[in-house]
């Protein structure tokens, strides 16, 4: 299917057609997995989920929300990234105060049955973007739409309606500010 015709099924999408959102799922599913992929990775060892299971719980924030007027697919793709790594966020924020809980109810043994524990580095990021985002809500979509988005410059640019140049040179300023807020 033409990329033209998944931009037009997105638009349904928006407008509130529901049957349209079912539509386009199995046209990017590939694409979906890929990003899912690319997000567990960075998760490492610690994968709270299998690559499938990530993109199928994006899908039903998807499905449950109401949809922005997508741009073309790599918007589509930039929020459902943004989705995914919300996801990851909200099981490793989960985790965190189940280990809390059991730390504080139990014997520590407890503790090793919970599984895997969450990638605190996730959290960090999370906490950091979200205060780059009070700050310089630009920077912070650059980021979002680069690294856990895999866009390139130019379809942020595209999406964006900025140029090319300013959506290559202000993602370095914003990885500046967020290591910067990381470190507190």
């Amino acid at each position: 299917m033409a990329a033209m015709e998944i931009t037009v099924l997105l638009q349904r999408a928006h407008a509130g057609d529901q049957e349209a959102l079912n539509n386009v799922i199995p046209l990017v599913y590939d694409e979906l997995k890929k990003l899912a992929g690319a997000h567990l990775r960075r998760e490492g060892k610690a994968r709270p989920l299998e690559t499938t299971a990530l993109v199928y719980e994006a899908f039903l924030r998807l499905a449950d929300g109401q949809h922005p007027s997508y741009e073309n697919r790599a918007h589509f793709y930039g929020i459902a990234s943004r989705l995914m790594r919300q996801v990851l966020v909200d099981i490793a924020r989960s985790r965190a105060a189940e280990k809390r809980s059991a730390m504080q109810e139990g014997p520590a043994t407890e503790v090793s049955e919970l599984g895997r524990q969450p990638d605190e580095s996730l959290l960090v990021i999370d906490d950091a973007l979200t205060r780059l985002t009070r700050t310089d809500p630009l920077q912070a979509q650059l980021i979002e739409m680069r690294f856990f988005g895999g866009m390139t410059a130019e379809e942020s640019a595209t999406v964006l309606s900025m140029s090319v140049h300013v959506v290559r040179r202000d993602p370095r300023l914003g990885q500046a500010c967020l290591h910067r807020e990381m470190a507190r």
